[in-house]
């Protein structure tokens, strides 16, 4: 599981990479995780990382905080399943509306998570 959670961290870095160059293609790719099927498959994805966190922690560096993000992730995961597409849509337009700079706050977290979860997962 440390293997799966540490290719995901890195995924969220390359994630908050990409929003701090372009955060239009940023945009751009949660418009297209609107569709049903792409959402659902964010979803699955959002509970293999959480599990993956969870049962990586006791041998990380920081357990509390893997244990604890792989619950608050799991738990997203299962929010996401019950998002109908009309709320969905609402938070990505909220998200889209208030323009690049708070998408490159954003991805300036999603980078700085990923870097750290990468880091305490590496012996």
């Amino acid at each position: 599981m440390t293997v799966i959670a540490f290719v995901f961290s890195v995924v969220v870095a390359a994630l908050g990479v990409l929003g701090l160059v372009s955060p239009s293609k940023l945009l751009r790719l949660e418009e297209y995780s609107r569709r049903p099927p792409v959402r659902y498959v964010a979803s699955a994805i959002r509970l293999l990382m959480g599990a993956a966190l969870f049962f990586a922690a006791p041998a990380s560096r920081a357990p509390g905080v893997l244990h604890a993000l792989g619950v608050f992730i799991f738990v997203a995961g299962l929010v996401t399943l019950f998002f109908g597409p009309e709320r969905f849509r609402r938070l990505v337009d909220w998200w889209s509306a208030h323009g690049p700079a708070v998408a490159r706050i954003w991805a300036a977290l999603a980078l700085v998570l990923g870097v750290y979860l990468a880091y305490t997962l590496v012996p």
